[in-house]
C-alpha cells in the first residue's frame, strides 16, 4: 500500500530539514596556526624556550610536521647549552655552598660548646654504640633516587608507583602533543631503569 503525502497538509509545514554544513563555515573553536589551514586547532604545540606556557593550536597533521622540526634549544651557544646541562643535574633550582665549620659558629652563637655536645659521638645517651649506619648506594643510584624525587631507601613498589605517576605526568601524549618536557622524561626513564637494574625497583 503506497500513500503520498498532501502537500497541502498543515503537518507538511511543520516538517523541518537538516541543512547540509557548509564547506566554508568555520570550524568550532581555534583554528589551526598554520598558514593557509582552514582546519580546527585542537592539538597544542609549544611555542618555544623564551614563551613557557604558551602555544601554537594546530590541526593533526600540522602538528605532527611542527614537532618533527621543534628544538628547544634552538638560537643557544655552546655556552649556554652547557650551562643549561649542568643545571639539569640539579632540576635547575639555585644551589648555595657550605660554608667551613657552619655548624660550630651557628652553637657557639647559641652559647653551646660543640666539642663538648660531640665529644661521644657515636654513642647513644645510655653508654651503647649506635646502631652502625646503613650503607650507602653508589653516587648513580643516589641520583637516580633524586631524579624520581624519592628517598634513598624507598621500596621498590613505591618507586615502581612514583615512575608510573611521572611517565604519565610528563608523556606528550598526556599533554595534548606538548614535547617540552621530553628531556625530562628521558631521565625518568634512564634513572628508573637504572634501579630496575640494581634490583631496587
Amino acid at each position: 500500500m503506497s500513500t503520498t503525502m498532501d502537500l497541502n497538509s498543515p503537518f507538511f509545514d511543520r516538517i523541518r530539514v537538516k541543512s547540509e554544513p557548509s564547506e566554508s563555515a568555520a570550524p568550532e573553536g581555534p583554528r589551526c596556526a598554520s598558514p593557509g589551514c582552514r582546519a580546527a586547532g585542537v592539538h597544542r604545540a609549544p611555542m618555544g624556550r623564551d614563551r613557557e606556557g604558551q602555544y601554537f593550536c594546530f590541526c593533526l597533521d600540522h602538528v605532527r610536521e611542527y614537532n618533527q622540526s621543534y628544538n628547544y634549544f634552538k638560537g643557544m651557544s655552546d655556552a649556554d647549552l652547557m650551562a643549561y646541562q649542568k643545571e639539569a643535574v640539579v632540576g635547575h633550582r639555585p644551589t648555595w655552598s657550605m660554608g667551613v665549620n657552619r655548624g660550630a659558629k651557628a652553637f657557639r652563637e647559641d652559647g653551646i660548646d660543640p666539642d663538648a655536645l660531640f665529644r661521644d659521638f657515636g654513642q647513644t645517651a645510655r653508654g651503647r654504640r649506635a646502631e652502625p649506619q646503613r650503607p650507602r648506594h653508589p653516587a648513580a643510584t643516589l641520583k637516580a633516587f633524586h631524579t624520581l624525587g624519592l628517598e634513598d631507601h624507598a621500596e621498590p613498589a613505591v618507586v615502581k608507583s612514583r615512575y608510573k605517576e611521572l611517565v604519565k605526568r610528563l608523556h606528550p601524549d598526556a599533554n595534548g602533543g606538548d614535547r617540552s618536557r621530553e628531556d625530562k622524561l628521558r631521565e625518568i626513564i634512564q634513572a628508573y631503569n637504572h634501579l630496575k637494574a640494581a634490583r631496587l625497583a
